[in-house]
């Protein structure tokens, strides 16, 4: 379904991202994980056409991407960002934040497609006519989840979608990408520093340093402590260590 080859980004002389390359098939869930300032973040903005500045060869279905992506790229390929509260307009309701990809894209039968919507995400019509400062932080990014379905994409590109979310809630979050996944074939390509969040969604996982791939690894293998390279070793370590402390604090 993705095929990323070479990836490399430049921002000016720093050189962000470093020859990138890996593969995903039709409904698979893949992570890249890595501390601040690996790359990860900057390899989804470019997939995602929010970076053009790139060279190197994606593809998307057996289709070659250019810089500049057309409006049926996006209808295919949604984004779900770190922070709901800022990727939804303040001064826009739901129901306009859910309708607009719909007219965009020239969906028609709206009032059914955001009905259905709200349902996938487990969130009651109630809510529909509200603003985002009147939600959770849950049902913020459960909204901004609805509206990257609106458009029906077969590929969602999930920037840390639950690291500004409760402990509490992030669990709920993480099982719902997963039955959406599920009923809808979806793939995705999952980006986050928490790489418990990453092995309980995705299969694979690719870890990131200094804007390098440095490993690939199933979600099994990650778990099991079967690491190559040393920064795996080392980020699965801090993993552990923190479950810990937060274990003993609760």
């Amino acid at each position: 379904m993705i095929a990323v080859d070479a990836l490399t980004v430049r921002f000016g002389s720093v050189e962000a991202v470093k020859t990138v390359s890996f593969r995903l098939a039709r409904g698979e869930a893949f992570g890249l994980v890595g501390e601040s300032g690996s790359g990860k973040s900057t390899v989804l903005r470019a997939l995602a056409g929010l970076n053009p500045d790139w060279s190197g060869r994606m593809t998307l279905d057996g289709a070659l991407l250019s810089p500049r992506r057309n409006k049926a790229f996006f209808r295919q390929v949604q984004m779900v960002f770190q922070d709901p509260y800022g990727s939804l307009h303040p001064r826009q309701t739901v129901d306009r934040a859910l309708s607009e990809p719909l007219q965009v894209h020239g969906i028609g039968d709206i009032d059914r497609h955001i009905a259905r919507g709200l349902n996938e995400v487990a969130l009651p019509s109630s809510i529909r006519y509200r603003y985002p400062h009147q939600l959770s932080g849950g049902q913020r990014q459960r909204v901004a989840i609805a509206r990257a379905l609106m458009a029906e994409p077969d590929v969602l590109l999930l920037d840390e979608p639950t690291s500004a979310l409760d402990v509490s809630v992030q669990s709920e979050v993480l099982n719902l990408l997963a039955d959406l996944r599920a009923a809808r074939g979806l793939t995705y390509i999952m980006v986050s520093h928490n790489l418990a969040v990453v092995a309980h969604l995705c299969e694979r996982i690719g870890v990131m340093q200094g804007g390098e791939l440095v490993e690939t690894l199933s979600a099994d293998d990650l778990r099991a402590g079967r690491t190559r390279h040393p920064h795996t070793a080392a980020l699965r370590a801090l993993s552990i260590e923190l479950e810990e402390t937060e274990g003993m604090a609760a």
